[in-house]
């Protein structure tokens, strides 16, 4: 047993390169339950990061009472972290939504009946089509943490039901860039590398990754290499001074940390040398790349020199660690939000691909690359469409493309949107602005805390003209915002298949029945289908289903000879041992582990998803343009130069504001702030400050700052901790749902809290994910310390001087089990009814 707050990563189980991970088995259960009392373990994944580890829920007298990690799942090995141990099943008794809520004349949310709500809605839906706006007055912003099946019902109600290009998830806000870096350079999204990459490489690079905090096991795994022989090197691009910095000084790796806004300026130097010290494979970069000359050129002012004076890092630093790139034999490297969230996001991403380009070090064990998730299923959003895209990584500028969705759902091409770009969702949140939206649905995400400038948004969401829904399992920010609220199943409660960052499938069984009338994202969108009696060409309904299992089904058809081709899974091959790996097709019936084996992409102009962009402008290059380069499978090398970030420090405001994330919860906290342990952990907000700047300002540890934007601003607490001079970091997590003296939507006259009120309304110009870690503040104090800042110790937040700061601990009831080395455990039961459980969403806002 072991405090796994205090021991965020576990027990390690040490190994050598190219030898399995071993198996550690963790768990914890409530108190009051032992392992022989739990009546069934059902089979689940975490959803509380982009891992997706294999996982059991326990269930006692038909509520969850814990969970254990899956020995025999190739994701985890039967790890889990502390989210999923302490914040996966722990809400599941805590103020939920039961009953749907409607706003009366009097402008309260009063409770209501599923049929009163759901006719309102239909209602509202159909009047709106009957104007001249037609199915452009209908918006929808879903998440990253639903199921596959439900994405995919929303994408066919959207496209080919009502017709409307407005649909995005919160997935904008943080993957958006990972597809749009993997489509540029490659012709389509997909992970070219796999989690196995790890036991095989000799050298990890993460940039802007702090893995240590955002995916914990799968930084227990790296561990457990730097821990055994052969260790390999750790390179980390990172302003702060994560658990990852650390590991990479330790390793004789790398440690850099560029003023955030110039990670292009970095990537270019990297480049740079990798080109000048001869460290390319000439033939791979001939045969199976295009843009090398353009590249070169593009590349060739970066000198160490030139980048140290743009990102403030040493000129020696630089040349080392694209030396440990250039010579290593495998590499793996990671990509994440200190690149998906900066300036030039896209240009920095697709500049990681061009380093594994030039050296071919791709599609084979130990060499690969993971542009990083940030949720669950926000790869499910991506594939069935609910971002926005085609399904199946379809080409909206492609007729051919739309045409076969056409015959796949019955519908005329004409109905299918692609006579523009589909709307991003930091546009769909104009037009709600504007006015030409008028009806947003939002399900599974909290934008009234995780979109920039929140004084603008809540605007928006208070305006007379826009009628919203909002489906949740908690009363949130967003929701106390709505015109209607529905209540929805989570985690546990329903059916359904997701897929990880690596591309391995796990099905999520119903453990426990959701609380009250409270029904599935599923449920909800088919009886929406229902009521506005969206049909086909023959006058069948549209949508054909009516099980989570149904839509599985049909979403292998619309896989069927794309990259993401699921025809060879099923709910059955997917129950017991491990998840697996798409691309499962005829040709691969058991799953894939890495894209890219053989060096063909698939970049051929009937095949590709993009025609690509212009990295600087965001243009669409067309595909006029595309054919002409004649790619024919090769991968591109994709240039820009670097630009000054749009809002840099100055005389007003002289410090770089940077957002981001805690070990101990995850995006608004819906779920995790409702456990005891992760909210002990790290209860409320917090400022960092490096040493240097706490000194020349006058502030000590605890102190209360404001930090201010020319947006707005937050009061905190101040850690004095280890990050580089002129960066103050504030954790986004922090909303008001659960502040005192508040109305629990927005500061209410109380000092504010969280982090978004203060980023700014910009966006990458090709991925269009918004800017949260790049913008002007200043600092000024508040008032003295009334005890140490709430930031915890064990993670990058640590102090720069722990005297006097207590340490991160969980107490009695944080203690979990780690079973090293266990076997397997016997399989979980089959749901009842043959194998097939009644469908009953992940939702539960965490963004």
């Amino acid at each position: 047993m072991g405090d796994r707050i205090a021991d965020i990563w576990g027990t390690r189980t040490p190994h050598a390169r190219d030898t399995p991970w071993p198996v550690r088995v963790d768990s914890h259960l409530d108190p009051s339950v032992a392992e022989e009392d739990v009546d069934r373990w059902v089979q689940s994944a975490c959803v509380l990061c982009s891992n997706g580890c294999g996982c059991d829920i326990a269930v006692k007298d038909g509520r969850m009472v814990g969970i254990r990690g899956r020995a025999s799942d190739a994701v985890n090995r039967g790890r889990l972290g502390p989210k999923g141990l302490y914040g996966s099943w722990q809400w599941n008794r805590t103020d939920r939504l039961t009953r749907p809520l409607v706003r009366d004349a009097s402008g309260n949310l009063v409770e209501s009946d599923w049929d009163t709500v759901m006719g309102r809605i239909a209602e509202r839906s159909r009047q709106l089509l009957a104007t001249d706006a037609g199915a452009l007055s209908h918006g929808f912003y879903t998440s990253g943490q639903l199921f596959l099946e439900e994405y995919y019902t929303l994408a066919v109600i959207g496209k080919a039901g009502l017709g409307t290009p407005h649909m995005d998830g919160n997935t904008r806000l943080c993957t958006a860039t990972a597809a749009a870096a993997l489509k540029e350079s490659f012709g389509s999204d997909g992970q070219p590398g796999s989690y196995g990459d790890i036991e095989a490489t000799d050298a990890v690079f993460l940039f802007g990754h702090n893995m240590a905090e955002t995916q914990t096991v799968l930084w227990a795994r790296i561990l457990d290499r730097i821990h055994g022989p052969n260790p390999p090197r750790i390179v980390a691009v990172d302003p702060r001074t994560t658990k990852v910095a650390e590991a990479a000084r330790e390793t004789g790796g790398m440690h850099l940390a560029p003023l955030p806004g110039t990670n292009q300026a970095l990537m270019n130097g990297l480049v740079r040398e990798v080109l000048r010290n001869g460290w390319t494979d000439e033939e791979y970069v001939a045969r199976h790349t295009l843009g090398i000359e353009e590249l070169e050129a593009v590349v060739e002012p970066y000198s160490p020199e030139h980048v140290a004076r743009i990102c403030r890092v040493p000129a020696e630093d630089v040349r080392r660690a694209a030396e440990v790139f250039g010579t290593s034999e495998r590499v793996l490297s990671t990509v994440l939000q200190g690149f998906y969230q900066s300036h030039q996001a896209t240009a920095a991403s697709c500049a990681v691909n061009n380093l594994h380009l030039l050296r071919g070090l791709i599609g084979r064990p130990g060499c690969g690359v993971l542009q990083m998730n940030g949720q669950p299923t926000a790869q499910n959003t991506r594939e069935c469409g609910a971002d926005g895209d085609l399904p199946g990584f379809r080409n909206w500028e492609n007729p051919e493309h739309v045409r076969q969705l056409a015959d796949l759902w019955n519908v005329d091409p004409v109905v299918v949107p692609h006579w523009a770009p589909p709307t991003h969702a930091m546009q769909i949140w104009r037009y709600c602005e504007q006015g030409s939206i008028r009806f947003l649905w939002i399900s599974g995400t909290n934008p009234a805390v995780s979109l920039p400038e929140l004084h603008r948004i809540r605007e928006i969401l208070g305006k007379d003209s826009l009628f919203t829904v909002v489906q949740d399992g908690f009363l949130t920010e967003t929701a106390r915002c709505a015109d209607v609220v529905l209540p929805a199943a989570m985690w546990g409660e329903k059916q359904g298949t997701f897929t990880n960052v690596d591309r391995t499938v796990h099905l999520s069984e119903k453990a426990v029945d959701p609380p009250g009338e409270a029904r599935s994202d599923l449920d909800i969108w088919l009886d929406y289908a229902r009521r506005m009696d969206f049909r086909d060409k023959d006058g069948a309904p549209l949508v054909k289903w009516s099980d989570p299992e149904g839509a599985f089904e049909a979403w292998k058809e619309c896989t069927r000879g794309r990259p993401v081709d699921y025809t060879g899974l099923s709910y059955e091959k997917l129950r017991g041992g491990s998840g697996i790996q798409w691309p499962a097709g005829a040709d691969a019936p058991s799953g894939t582990e890495r894209l890219y084996a053989d060096a063909e992409f698939p970049t051929r102009p009937d095949t590709c998803e993009t025609y690509g962009h212009d990295l600087l402008t965001g243009g669409a290059i067309g595909e006029e343009a595309y054919r002409a380069r004649r790619p024919d499978g090769r991968a591109f090398l994709k240039a820009a130069p670097y630009l000054p970030p749009p809002e840099p420090p100055r005389e007003e405001y002289p410090f770089v504001l940077t957002t981001g994330r805690t070990a101990y919860h995850f995006h608004t906290r819906t779920k995790t702030g409702r456990s005891r342990q992760l909210r002990r952990a790290a209860p409320r907000a917090w400022v960092e400050l490096s040493v240097g700047d706490g000194a020349r300002l006058g502030v000590r540890e605890g102190d209360v700052v404001r930090v201010e934007s020319p947006r707005g601003a937050v009061e905190a607490p101040a850690r004095i901790g280890r990050g580089r001079d002129g960066v103050v970091f504030v954790p986004f997590h922090y909303g008001y749902w659960d502040r005192p003296g508040t109305d629990g939507a927005s500061p209410d006259g109380q000092p504010p809290s969280a982090a978004n009120e203060m980023t700014l309304t910009e966006w990458d110009p090709v991925s269009k994910q918004p800017l949260f870690k790049v913008g002007a503040a200043r600092v000024t104090k508040v008032s003295d310390a009334s005890g140490p800042s709430p930031a915890p110790t064990t993670t990058a937040s640590a102090p720069a001087d722990p005297a006097g700061v207590p340490e991160t601990v969980g107490g009695p009831d944080a203690e979990a089990s780690g079973r090293v080395g266990a076997a397997a455990p016997p399989p979980p039961q089959p749901p009842p009814g043959g194998g097939r459980a009644p469908s009953s969403s992940t939702t539960g806002t965490e963004g």
